[in-house]
């Protein structure tokens, strides 16, 4: 093999692993907003509290989002909208539980840490939005 070719292999080699070592952008609350559109809005509307046109036909309405950091002391509670989200958590709800959406499980995944300081592989769609839901949370 030729110096050049040799050294420029080696350079495209170095090249990779820097990009591959390169933390990848965490999603934004901007990024799950169409999301939730696409996948939450019907029932608990564009606003996020509850009111989305299928929430009338619903035995219980579904919960006003923006209230979860209210109800949970102030903090934002990552790991329990997370579970029920992705269907971990199941709910008692009479009737039809709120759906599990896989869609948000495929694709890459990013280091979430939800709180107790360790980095988890976590979906990108699913983290994106839950940084939208936690963007809605107001406040008292």
């Amino acid at each position: 093999m030729r110096p050049t070719l040799i050294s420029l292999t080696l350079g495209s080699c170095a090249a990779a692993l820097v990009a591959a070592c390169t933390p990848e952008e965490m999603p934004a609350a901007s990024d799950g907003r169409a999301l939730f559109m696409e996948n939450c809005a019907v029932c608990h509307g564009v606003d996020a509290k509850g009111d989305g046109p299928m929430a009338r036909a619903m035995a219980k309405a579904p919960p006003d989002l923006t209230l979860l950091s209210v109800r949970n002391g102030g903090t934002f509670p990552s790991v329990k909208v997370l579970s029920t989200i992705d269907g971990y958590t199941k709910t008692t709800l009479s009737g039809p539980d709120m759906p599990e959406f896989g869609a948000l499980l495929e694709g890459d995944l990013v280091p979430l840490d939800t709180g107790d300081g360790v980095l988890t592989p976590t979906p990108r769609k699913l983290v994106a939005l839950l940084e939208y839901i936690e963007s809605v949370q107001a406040t008292r």
